[in-house]
């Protein structure tokens, strides 16, 4: 039998490490054959191809899955959570893990939970927050129920397969009928090591008439060999329930990131999602909300900024399945150096979802001659009594606009940073979390090279 170690040496991926991290993690039953039964699927599947739609503008030849090195570790005795988020570049660390404003806190780092911590009064109503693989062994039944069954499964893709056969990280979120928690529950994922592969999953079952609100942030320094982060984001959200959703991806640049979220809204749901992405090397979003519910109301925002050679591909989905749903959709992004960026979206309405009410819109500012922007917005009803609008825009930024500024005294750079955050103020301003909207504030000023 191999250990822990000499798996940790291992490069690429095989069914052997996937048996390796079920040892690891003492899982036994329907927990290993679903891993196992994954990684056949995985082997089955083609890797995506340049004539794909969806992949038909993102080149993935660089990325070499035959020298990454995944880790088996289930905790990590030793490393302090406040040092491993100062290590991984987290401003405010301390007041990041503090337990007093947040419900619940799980920071990991690689493949291991270094901290997850609960506010005892929340935990009284019947609340569960923790990582997902202390979820699996705690509480099966309701893990079983809902991880990757119903929003993300392994057939979504290849990528998603290999997930659900690697999986080792993330964290679970259930909140009981009726319970509503206004303290966000924060999650950190830290990659640390050159090379490696962090595997990160988030489940969220929010039932019937509870409320709660969930951050999660993607971290790492800028490594000098490649590295890769997978991330499935599962949100089940019940009638007459609501879940503020807020995902901050800032990989270091050596980082291929590969992110699925998939949401479903039952009646009378609301779901207030944001998106930020900011880091990696080469970052792979995939972003749907299922309107299943009638009167159910998806509100999808995001934002992005590339620079340097990154690259950035978001995909979205808005799938009105039932009458009288509302989805609205608003990704803005800016671009400098030799950066790119792909957007492509779909507003689908399915046959009888009547009095669909669906808006999409992407807007991109170019602040280089060689950066490049590319927006496809899709349509696709199939019932005749519905209003759905769709935009896309791409600009530079006016040199009047600038010499105006300059003009009053104020230097070029915070110019550019005046006019990109203008740029970026009306999806802010749709966030009512001031700590979110400070920090959007900072990363812009950062980007922009304030």
């Amino acid at each position: 039998m191999s250990t822990i170690a000499e798996v940790s040496e291992t490069t690429g991926f095989s069914r052997e490490g996937v048996e390796a991290i079920s040892r690891a993690r003492l899982e036994t039953g329907a927990t290993r054959d679903a891993r196992l039964r994954a990684w056949e699927l995985y082997e089955s599947l083609p890797m995506p191809q340049r004539t794909d739609e969806e992949w038909r503008r993102t080149d993935i030849r660089g990325l070499k899955l035959d020298r990454l090195r995944s880790d088996t570790r289930a905790d990590a005795p030793g490393i302090e959570p406040l040092a491993a988020l100062q290590e991984a570049g987290v401003e405010n660390a301390a007041d990041q893990i503090a337990l007093g404003p947040n419900a619940g806190v799980v920071v990991q780092r690689d493949a291991a939970t270094i901290l997850a911590t609960l506010d005892p009064e929340v935990a009284a109503q019947g609340v569960i927050f923790t990582d997902l693989p202390t979820a699996a062994r705690e509480h099966p039944e309701l893990v079983e129920r809902y991880f990757m069954t119903q929003a993300v499964p392994p057939t979504l893709g290849k990528f998603e397969a290999l997930h659900a056969a690697y999986w080792q990280g993330g964290s679970f979120l259930y909140v009981p009928k009726g319970v509503k928690v206004e303290a966000p529950f924060r999650s950190f994922g830290l990659l640390s090591e050159a090379g490696a592969t962090i595997f990160s999953h988030t489940l969220a079952v929010i039932e019937e008439g509870a409320e709660a609100f969930v951050a999660e942030a993607y971290r790492s320094p800028s490594l000098e060999a490649q590295s890769f982060a997978s991330a499935v984001v599962e949100l089940i959200v019940a009638s007459d329930a609501k879940l503020r959703y807020v995902q901050v991806q800032d990989w270091g640049r050596n980082v291929w990131n590969f992110m699925t979220e998939r949401a479903i809204l039952a009646d009378d749901a609301l779901l207030n999602s944001l998106h930020v992405t900011l880091g990696s090397r080469f970052s792979k979003s995939s972003i749907a909300s299922h309107l299943r519910g009638k009167n159910a109301l998806a509100e999808m925002l995001g934002i992005y900024f590339a620079d340097g050679d990154q690259f950035f591909d978001h995909h979205t989905w808005q799938l009105h399945e039932s009458p009288y749903a509302t989805s609205d959709l608003e990704f803005k992004g800016a671009l400098k150096g030799h950066a790119r960026s792909v957007y492509s979206g779909l507003i689908k309405v399915e046959e009888g979802a009547q009095k669909t009410d669906a808006y999409q819109q992407n807007r991109n500012l170019i602040l280089s001659r060689t950066a490049r922007a590319d927006s496809i917005p899709n349509l696709e009803i199939g019932a005749n009594d519905v209003r759905c609008t769709h935009g896309a825009t791409i600009s530079q930024v006016e040199e009047e606009h600038l010499f105006y500024l300059q003009a009053r005294g104020i230097p070029r750079p915070e110019a550019q940073n005046l006019i990109v955050e203008g740029f970026f103020r009306p999806v802010i301003d749709r966030i009512p979390v001031e700590e979110i909207q400070d920090f959007l504030k900072t990363a812009i000023a950062r980007k922009v090279g304030i």
